[in-house]
């Protein structure tokens, strides 16, 4: 089966990665700040926290991105 690749299509995928990504983020950045609020870290010991995060939260939204191209190309949600 071919994906449907138009302009309308391929602009729906960058919405939807748009939004989960941001939803992604906010809820990363709430369980950062809950941790480091709960350890009362501060300065180096935040950055390497922000720094253990990173690395997971650059997966998740790799992963939202993809989720949203295949859900918005795939000829059966047209």
């Amino acid at each position: 089966m071919q994906r449907i690749k138009t302009f309308k299509t391929l602009t729906r995928a960058a919405a939807a990665a748009c939004f989960l990504a941001v939803q992604a983020v906010i809820c990363m950045g709430t369980v950062y700040w809950a941790v480091a609020a709960t350890l009362r870290m501060e300065g180096t010991a935040a950055i390497v926290l922000g720094a253990i995060f990173a690395l997971p939260s650059a997966y998740v939204l790799m992963v939202v991105t993809r989720m949203a191209y295949d859900a918005e190309t795939d000829p059966a949600n047209q």
